[in-house]
């Protein structure tokens, strides 16, 4: 059920360094159009060039922008939002890439098949792209989102050439990011590629979600997950202190979220087949132990490589995927499971939800209205769109349907939370790569 973050970039010292390497190397008719571009970029209202770095020798320039706290009421304050910008030509296409999490500058693949450069943008209330003095929670919506992301990309695209086209990525939450500020700018992309980009355009029903687990893989390997995954509960007593132990080691905590050490064993369990799909590929379904033979030591260890992810403090709430949890109890919705092969085992049957590891402050109600008309505007409307999702990729149950306008969508056989058009059937993978190129003017 949960979105894993994009390791942050961290915007280190090296910048700096790359920055002033770069004014000491003698002049050269590169090294002065790098200088004008810079110009440039300095003199857009409200951005600020913080460093400057190389990467495949073309600049990395780090950057941040002004925003409004609320773009509808200018009034209430403005907060830093980061951002970078992988420069190689002003001709070239620009692939701008939202993660939908704090700032990640890894190169993505439709840059590479564009040979593009990229700009990468940290989503608003992520990492330190958030307002002095406090989160305005409310105020962190898809809309207000797309509306910080338009202001980037009106921002900077002035800056190159008017036959430079713009394409739009991200995968996952960055996905559906990247999807939700092309519904409501759709003038500012020449298309758009989403991977796994999940799409809960109606939270009460989750049939769908259900029907992908009972058909995922091979019957011998859901039937042994499902054992394995009751076996934990089951054996609760004995593998709970084990669980203390790993939480006392690491420094884990889980008093502001989900309150205590069985709640959070709980919660790590129910998600535990969901992340094995997700990470993981059904040549990993040989190592599924035997229920009922397994000891204690060997379910655990087993488990805590296969799926049993820790929900605790330090990243929840406030900090690093935190954030996340909070937009999926307000408006991307979530898989509320019926996890029928642990009936009788469970302690908390309500706690399969996002509320559930937030604080107090940042629980809410939901509000599925908005997600309901980007879904309706996707399959009706939209133009230029592609996605791509993985066969066995539990994100991957509920899918964008694109219209037939130049829009397509393609499932990676086997394939989990990471597929790629790399990744695809060669005469697929080359139609998806010629349609990207097209977009582009290639």
């Amino acid at each position: 059920m949960r979105l894993r973050t994009v390791p942050t970039l961290l915007l280190s010292a090296a910048l700096t360094a790359g920055a002033l390497a770069a004014t000491a190397a003698p002049a050269t008719a590169a090294t002065t159009a790098q200088a004008s571009f810079e110009d440039q970029l300095r003199a857009i209202p409200g951005v600020t060039v913080t460093g400057v770095s190389d990467k495949e020798g073309h600049p990395l320039y780090a950057l941040s922008i002004t925003q409004p706290i609320d773009h509808t009421d200018p009034a209430l304050g403005t907060f830093q939002q980061r951002f970078t910008l992988w420069h190689k030509s002003t001709a070239k296409p620009v692939v701008v890439y939202t993660g939908g999490y704090g700032l990640s500058s890894s190169t993505r693949e439709p840059t590479t098949i564009l040979d593009a450069g990229q700009l990468s943008i940290e989503h608003r209330f992520f990492g330190p792209s958030v307002p002095a003095g406090g989160t305005p929670w409310a105020k962190m919506t898809v809309q207000q989102e797309a509306a910080d992301e338009h202001a980037i990309v009106q921002a900077v695209r002035p800056l190159y050439e008017k036959s430079s086209k713009w394409l739009a990525t991200g995968g996952s939450k960055g996905g559906m990011t990247a999807t939700y500020h092309y519904r409501f700018y759709p003038k500012d992309y020449d298309g758009v590629v989403a991977y796994v980009a999940p799409n809960d355009a109606n939270n009460n029903d989750d049939s769908t979600y259900e029907r992908f687990f009972r058909n995922v893989g091979t019957k011998e390997c859901r039937d042994a997950l499902a054992a394995v995954q009751r076996e934990m509960l089951v054996r609760r007593d004995t593998l709970l202190p084990k669980f203390e132990k790993t939480a006392k080691d690491e420094g884990y905590t889980f008093t502001h979220t989900l309150g205590t050490t069985d709640r959070a064993y709980e919660f790590a369990v129910l998600d535990q087949v969901w992340n094995f799909w997700q990470s993981g590929t059904y040549t990993d379904c040989p190592t599924v132990p035997d229920a009922t033979t397994v000891s204690d030591d060997d379910l655990y260890t087993w488990s805590l490589g296969h799926g049993l992810s820790i929900y605790e403090d330090s990243t929840l709430g406030a900090n690093s995927s935190g954030p996340y949890y909070r937009q999926a109890a307000a408006q991307l919705g979530w898989a509320d499971l019926k996890f029928k092969n642990l009936k009788g085992v469970r302690h908390y049957p309500e706690i399969y939800q996002p509320n559930s590891v937030l604080p107090a402050d940042m629980r809410t109600t939901y509000d599925g209205t908005v997600i309901k008309g980007v879904d309706k505007w996707v399959r009706t409307e939209s133009q230029r769109m592609l996605f791509v999702y993985g066969q066995n990729d539990p994100w991957s149950a509920e899918q964008f349907t694109p219209s037939k306008r130049d829009s397509y969508k393609y499932v990676v056989p086997n394939s989990n939370h990471g597929a790629r058009i790399s990744a695809l059937p060669a005469d697929e993978k080359d139609a998806a790569t010629a349609t990207i190129k097209r977009w582009a003017g290639q």
